[in-house]
């Protein structure tokens, strides 16, 4: 395209997908956005990494379903090669296998190929700023949520839940009502949803998630969520809405 030239830093993305008329239209769709450019496509895997190697793009859309070696091996490939990309999946559906697999290569999002354009603009955009959007899709679902868990105290070596020292004595680190917001994240409610449920303002549930992350030492709210599970604060529940939306992970 014409102006895969005009380079914006951090806004660089490769789309790997074996169907040529769905990469032209994604491209078309990303490009007329005006805030991406894709600086190059592959539809298999062995392209992906020879024009991942040429183009270090910032952001790599991969489709599950690649001919030869999976996307998601691709995927694992790709962020072992480089590690600062960003890996977005694309899949006809979501399944927990996928959804899992997914989690264990790293990647940021996870979309199913149904998504509305602007819906897929903006998923790029928390993309490009850092955000794993990947974690919503994780926490509305709580089996899967577990098994998450599960794999990162295998991990890490990890057994049952303990309590982290704190300041030198065993103590819970957040409080309650850092505790009150954690919990209704792990029910999967939006910012409203929890300021309408605690009778705060959204302001105020950003910035309990803030000083929660600060606490914990972790970068966004799986991680959260996770540590707060494995210690015995919470316990993750079935969600209390069935759709979770982008607002959730703004901070």
């Amino acid at each position: 395209m014409d102006n895969r030239n005009a380079v914006q830093p951090g806004r660089n993305i490769l789309i790997v997908d074996d169907h040529p008329l769905f990469r032209q239209g994604l491209c078309r769709l990303i490009e007329e956005g005006g805030t991406f450019n894709v600086v190059a496509e592959a539809s298999n895997g062995h392209e992906a990494i020879r024009q991942a190697d040429i183009h270090q793009p910032d952001i790599t859309m991969i489709d599950v379903q690649l001919p030869g070696v999976t996307g998601l091996n691709i995927a694992r490939i790709l962020k072992k090669q480089h590690p600062a990309m960003r890996i977005v999946i694309l899949s006809m559906y979501i399944d927990d296998d996928r959804l899992f697999e997914a989690v264990r290569v790293g990647a940021s999002a996870f979309l199913t190929k149904d998504v509305e354009g602007t819906e897929l603009i903006q998923s790029l955009e928390q993309v490009a700023r850092g955000e794993q959007i990947i974690n919503i899709a994780v926490l509305s679902r709580p089996d899967l949520a577990r098994r998450v868990l599960t794999e990162f105290r295998h991990l890490t070596g990890e057994g049952e839940p303990v309590e982290r020292p704190v300041s030198g004595r065993q103590r819970l680190p957040l409080s309650v009502r850092e505790i009150e917001v954690l919990d209704c994240v792990a029910q999967g409610l939006s910012n409203k949803e929890i300021a309408d449920a605690l009778y705060i303002t959204e302001q105020t549930v950003k910035n309990h998630m803030t000083s929660v992350l600060r606490k914990l030492s972790v970068d966004d709210r799986v991680q959260a969520v996770l540590c707060a599970v494995k210690n015995g604060w919470i316990e993750i529940s079935p969600p209390v809405v069935e759709q979770m939306t982008g607002e959730q992970m703004s901070q």
